[in-house]
C-alpha cells in the first residue's frame, strides 16, 4: 500500500498543488520563504533525533547547503521528539512512533505577512520506518531530504509514485534507489531556491525569537476541507489575527 505524505503549512492563505506526470517548471511552494537581508543565509536544523536518524539529517544538511543562496547547520534541538514543537527562527527535526496514521513524514511551516516563514518542523514517523519496507537507508535518506527541503519553501517536482524517477528527493517514488536515485536534491532544486531567494527583504525571520502557532497530527484539528482531488485534500484552520493553519494531505491509494 502506498503511504500518504502530509505537509502542514501555517499561512494566511491556502497553498495549492498541481498533480502532474512530469516535472513542474517551477516548484516554489506558494512563494513561501524565509525573510532575510542578505544571501547566503543560514538556517538552523534542530536535532531532536535518536541516534539511528542523525546521519540522515547530516546528509540532508550537507546536500541543501550546496545551494548558492542558503546554508544549513545542525544544532541541538529544543523540543521533545514526540511533541516536536516549533521554535521561532529555525527548523526542529524530530522522529518518534507517531502511530498508524498513514504518513511517513510531515513538514510544517509557520508564515507571517503572507509568505515569510517564521518557524518549521519536520516529523519522521518510526511507526513505518521500523517496518521492513521503510527501514532502509534509501527511504530514510529520501524522506529526510524531502521534508527538510519543504521547510525552505520548495514544493515537489512530481507527485506520481510509479513513473520514472527525476533524480531528486523532491519527487514522489516507490523506488528511491532508482535509477536514477531520488536520494538527494538535483540542479533544478538548487535553481528553484535561487529563484525563490533572488530578492532580499527589509527584515529577517531567520534565528529570531517570537511566539509561533503549533500544528498537531490530529486530523480533527485541521479545520475545514477547502479543496478535494483524487489523491489530495487541503484543510484550513483559522486562528484569527491573520493567521491560519493550512494542511495539505496526499492520501494513500
Amino acid at each position: 500500500m502506498r503511504m500518504k505524505l502530509l505537509v502542514a503549512l501555517t499561512a494566511a492563505a491556502a497553498a495549492t498543488m498541481t498533480l502532474s506526470t512530469s516535472a513542474q517548471a517551477s516548484h516554489s511552494w506558494g512563494g513561501y520563504h524565509w525573510a532575510r537581508t542578505a544571501n547566503p543565509f543560514t538556517v538552523k536544523l534542530g536535532d531532536n533525533l535518536t541516534s539511528n536518524w542523525k546521519s540522515y539529517l547530516g546528509t540532508a544538511s550537507s546536500d541543501w547547503s550546496k545551494s548558492t543562496v542558503l546554508d544549513t547547520t545542525v544544532v541541538a534541538g529544543q523540543s521533545s521528539a514526540k511533541r516536536c514543537a516549533a521554535t521561532s527562527g529555525r527548523v526542529e527535526v524530530c522522529n518518534s512512533t507517531y502511530g498508524n496514521n498513514g504518513w511517513l513524514g510531515i513538514a510544517s511551516i509557520s508564515v507571517t505577512g503572507g509568505t515569510h516563514i517564521t518557524s518549521a518542523t519536520v516529523k519522521l514517523n518510526d511507526t513505518y520506518f521500523n517496518t521492513a519496507t521503510y527501514n532502509t537507508p534509501s527511504w530514510r535518506t529520501m524522506v529526510t531530504c524531502q521534508e527538510v527541503g519543504h521547510t525552505f519553501g520548495l514544493d515537489h517536482q512530481d507527485e506520481v509514485f510509479d513513473n520514472p524517477n527525476l533524480g531528486t528527493c523532491m519527487d514522489y517514488t516507490n523506488t528511491p534507489d532508482g535509477p536514477p536515485s531520488n536520494l538527494h536534491p538535483n540542479q533544478h532544486d538548487y535553481d528553484e531556491l535561487a529563484t525563490i531567494y533572488s530578492h532580499l527583504d527589509s527584515t529577517s525571520t531567520v534565528d529570531q525569537t517570537a511566539a509561533v502557532p503549533q500544528v498537531t497530527n490530529d486530523r480533527s484539528s485541521w479545520g475545514t476541507r477547502v479543496s478535494h482531488a483524487a489523491h489530495g485534500d487541503t484543510y484550513v484552520r483559522d486562528f484569527g489575527n491573520g493567521k491560519s493553519v493550512v494542511t495539505f494531505v496526499i492520501w494513500a491509494r
